[in-house]
């Protein structure tokens, strides 16, 4: 029997299981046919044969390429929307031995990340970029991007993209080719498994640029977007074969990398303890004056590390944004950090929200002490990281039994049931607002109501806001056995 031999496996460099989704290890979160999963292939492939696994630093901004970091065993930033770059360029030259590698799509790069990437390449930053351009928002809801083609309907280009009105396709390679520092830019496709190979060997040739020292490099992948384009997976590699590479040629638009020099070795930087006096900064406080200090003006502790989790559209980011304005009118420290998921449909939101009467260290809470779970997916996911004597209020009629746990202070209301009494459930957040209040007398009402009446716009929904807000009281001192409060 003739030996067999695997020609075709799972990189080494991706995680045995993805771990996203508990029940849905063996498969990441992209769409049937959609090319970002065989570019993370041809990328992660790549990285094995160079042997570089370990100075690896993979960098994702916001788009469908979010998740790298489920999917690559290497180091990975998440940073913000079109930032890839810049913080590719701080991480390399903190880090010159590693190998940092942005991964960005059309939206993200070419629409609100264009100024990065344009300079990122000007100044031939040594960081390798690969950037997925299917020619629409396809996390967002499928608006046009720079690269829509003319004619192509999107939501926010129903009759067509026009010329006049919005403007011409931004070829992105041919970009980069005109500026003088970059060493590579090749413009590939995935529209048959010749075009696959071809692009294979250009994200190898990238990569290998920045092993050698050589200076910026960036491929253009022409991807598929099955979902968004409202095709099939052999439709939509069709027209990428067939209508998207007439349109974007491709080839290969800059190549010095048999002629260009290696960069130099960065000089070393100064020495931690150098760093005061060069940046002039003003003598620290030491331990012992600043125990004095709290000593001789004692003050109450004011700690609130708040989560809040819901549905998309159940007003989760706006109910954080008031108790963070209302702490600030407060003369509290605050922070609000939104989060939300790249799926189009049954999406998931949360925000972090602290309140501190010192400088709050960090935005994000790991361990809350208040938990407001808008559904039971919600309560699920987070309930794990409450503290012991944590307050958590769920909507629904009761707690489910799975869930209960004694050690902490927990309160069920149907807070959207509630809202749509005073005129729309769409009120149910601020209902869910005037319930904190009741139970932890978190913030003067007072206070509270100068926020809403700065951040909510209209002054009907101003006064539906106010009445659900003390609709939240009365249904919290119902359930704490408490005198319900007067109306505002």
């Amino acid at each position: 029997m003739p030996e067999l031999k695997v020609t075709h496996q799972k990189a080494e460099c991706l995680y045995d299981t993805y771990e996203r989704k508990g029940e849905l290890t063996h498969q990441t979160h992209y769409c049937p046919g959609c090319g970002h999963g065989i570019t993370m292939k041809l990328l992660a492939e790549t990285i094995d044969e160079l042997g570089i696994r370990d100075r690896v630093i993979m960098v994702s901004p916001v788009g469908c390429s979010v998740f790298l970091y489920y999917y690559f065993d290497t180091g990975n930033v998440q940073v913000a929307h079109g930032r890839a770059p810049a913080v590719a360029t701080g991480l390399k030259r903190a880090r010159p031995d590693s190998i940092v590698i942005s991964y960005q799509g059309d939206g993200d790069l070419a629409a609100i990340g264009s100024a990065e990437i344009l300079h990122a390449a000007n100044r031939g930053e040594l960081i390798t970029c690969i950037f997925a351009n299917n020619a629409i928002y396809g996390m967002t809801g499928g608006q046009m991007a720079p690269t829509t083609l003319l004619g192509k309907k999107t939501t926010t280009t129903p009759f067509g993209r026009d010329k006049i009105k919005d403007g011409y396709p931004l070829h992105i390679s041919e970009v980069m080719a005109s500026l003088d520092a970059p060493v590579l830019v090749e413009r590939v496709a995935l529209g048959n498994t010749k075009q696959i190979l071809a692009a294979k060997k250009a994200i190898r040739k990238a990569v290998e640029a920045q092993v050698k020292g050589l200076g910026f490099s960036l491929v253009e992948v022409l991807s598929p977007c099955p979902t968004i384009w409202k095709q099939d997976p052999v439709e939509a590699q069709k027209f990428v074969r067939e209508v998207m590479t007439d349109i974007y040629p491709l080839g290969n638009k800059r190549d010095r990398t048999a002629e260009a020099e290696p960069h130099p070795a960065p000089l070393p930087g100064p020495a931690l303890t150098e760093l005061p006096a060069i940046l002039k900064l003003p003598k620290q406080t030491t331990a012992s004056e600043l125990a004095a200090a709290e000593t001789a003006t004692p003050s109450r502790e004011v700690d609130y590390r708040i989560k809040i989790a819901g549905f998309g559209g159940q007003g989760v980011l706006l109910l954080g944004q008031l108790i963070a304005e209302a702490g600030m009118d407060h003369d509290l420290a605050v922070s609000w950090l939104p989060s939300y998921g790249p799926e189009m449909r049954s999406g998931t939101s949360n925000c972090h929200v602290r309140l501190n009467n010192k400088p709050v260290d960090s935005p994000v809470v790991t361990r809350s002490n208040i938990l407001i779970a808008l559904n039971e997916p919600s309560l699920h996911k987070f309930l794990d990281f409450a503290e012991p004597g944590s307050l958590v209020l769920y909507n629904g009629e009761s707690i489910p039994e799975e869930f209960r746990r004694a050690d902490l202070n927990m309160h069920a209301l149907p807070f959207f049931e509630i809202a749509d009494e005073v005129g729309t459930a769409k009120a149910g957040n601020v209902v869910v607002l005037g319930a904190l209040l009741e139970a932890t007398g978190l913030l003067p009402e007072e206070t509270v109501d100068r926020a809403m009446a700065r951040v909510v716009k209209g002054e009907k929904w101003l006064e539906i806001d106010r009445n659900a807000l003390t609709r939240g009281k009365q249904a919290m001192a119902a359930v704490l056995g408490k005198e319900a409060p007067c109306h505002v």
